[in-house]
């Protein structure tokens, strides 16, 4: 009866033994798969994250790439309206009077380049009007010539040297009537350019220092659209 309850008393000690090996082993293979579902998760997760970061750059080249396309066209639009405005008389003060001045020879080389410049020869006709502002520095038509040198410059695609001279003309002779204007066509170089901060800074300087001009309205309209 004794080896009975002896007998009995080990296997019930064994079975517990093996139910706790068991089970630490189960726990034991349990860790295992928590810590590779885990690993697998922050897999996944950088992943994602890196596929997210390459798609923000991607997407944030294709607005810079869009951008710089709607600016080009502005600029090409400002262009081809530069020269519908030369051939109909309108703007670039092509209505003012310009003064006449008493020297048949100083009258004579502005008309010159003043014909060129009516006749859509831009790279003649700022080469003639730098001509005449060397001869003639001290001239009446010394700011007209440098505005016009600086509009054939523009539309013969100069953009630099058109953005110099004109912003030269404006700042010596802010008070001539087309000085506004010269800075019109200083911002659609800058758009050209794709310098859009430069351009909107123009074009609030038109509407700051030139508020009456009919300049101004259009500087207020065209800052509109580069907002």
């Amino acid at each position: 009866m004794n080896v009975l309850i002896k007998s009995r008393a080990l296997l019930a000690a064994s079975v517990t033994t093996a139910l706790l090996a068991f089970s630490s082993t189960a726990s034991a293979f349990a860790d295992d798969d928590a810590r590779r579902a885990i690993l697998e998760l922050r897999e996944q997760i950088r992943q994602i994250t890196e596929q997210n970061q390459q798609a923000r750059l991607h997407l944030a080249d294709r607005i810079e790439t869009l951008q710089q396309e709607v600016a080009n066209l502005r600029g090409q639009i400002e262009r081809m309206r530069f020269e519908l405005d030369i051939k109909d008389g309108r703007g670039l003060g092509l209505n003012q009077d310009t003064p006449q001045v008493s020297n048949p020879q100083e009258q004579a080389a502005f008309d010159k380049a003043m014909n060129f410049f009516r006749g859509g020869q831009y790279k003649e006709a700022a080469e003639s009007f730098g001509t005449f502002s060397s001869n003639y520095p001290n001239s009446q038509l010394t700011a007209d010539a440098r505005f016009y040198r600086g509009s054939s410059l523009y539309a013969s695609k100069s953009f630099g040297p058109a953005i110099t001279e004109l912003q030269a003309m404006e700042q010596s002779d802010p008070d001539h009537p087309r000085a506004p204007d010269a800075l019109l066509i200083v911002a659609a170089a800058q758009i050209e350019q794709n310098n859009l901060s430069g351009a909107r800074d123009t074009l609030r300087r038109i509407v700051d220092k030139y508020p009456q001009s009919n300049a101004a309205q259009t500087a207020q309209e065209r800052l509109k659209l580069l907002q």
